[in-house]
């Protein structure tokens, strides 16, 4: 983990000064789900596929133990692997940085989170089978790669963990059906998703 300190002009405040989307009743699922993993003592590591300006990684990063990680993984300015992830860059996240994520985490938090700049594809070469307890996929939304990541949660997931799909029914999002073969309880949802 990196330690460096933000600029004192730039840092939020609040969790609503944090640019981005999470909205009250994401944070109180989020809550009730992390609390209850804490209150049934189960272990594992934390993660968040796509971080944009990190207001989820900053609430999450509350119910981190001793002993675990927190992965954090975005393209922040890198390149996209592909043009489809390139233009949907350009036009979503034209602004986003790592520099501006991490000055809003330490505006939070004395130390970074284990950050991989890159498409979520090189998460399972930084994060072993069966370590992660909460996955909160929201990165790309082209299907392909949320296909992708979704596979990625399955193996990184302790079992009983839990995986959070953000945006599963927006209208420019592809959708999430069952995978052959895959397991998966749905325990709640939001009106946003």
């Amino acid at each position: 983990m990196t330690v460096t300190t933000a600029p004192a002009a730039q840092r939020p405040r609040s969790l609503n000064d944090v640019k981005g989307w999470f909205p009250s009743l994401d944070q109180v699922l989020f809550d009730r789900f992390l609390t209850r993993q804490e209150r049934l003592g189960q272990h594992g590591d934390l993660m968040e596929m796509g971080a944009y300006m990190g207001k989820s990684a900053i609430f999450t990063a509350a119910y981190l133990r001793a002993n675990e990680r927190f992965t954090v993984c975005d393209l922040f300015d890198a390149d996209a692997p592909d043009e489809k992830n390139a233009a949907e860059a350009r036009k979503s996240y034209s602004t986003l940085t790592r520099t501006a994520f991490e000055q809003n985490y330490l505006a939070f938090w004395d130390e970074l989170p284990y950050v991989i700049q890159g498409p979520t594809s090189v998460v399972p070469d930084h994060v072993g089978a069966d370590t992660c307890r909460f996955i909160h996929v929201d990165a790309s939304h082209l299907y392909e790669h949320v296909a992708g990541d979704i596979g990625t949660a399955h193996n990184t997931l302790v079992p009983g963990g839990l995986v959070v799909l953000d945006d599963f029914r927006s209208e420019h999002t592809p959708g999430w059906p069952p995978r052959p073969g895959r397991q998966c309880s749905p325990a709640a949802c939001g009106p946003s998703a």
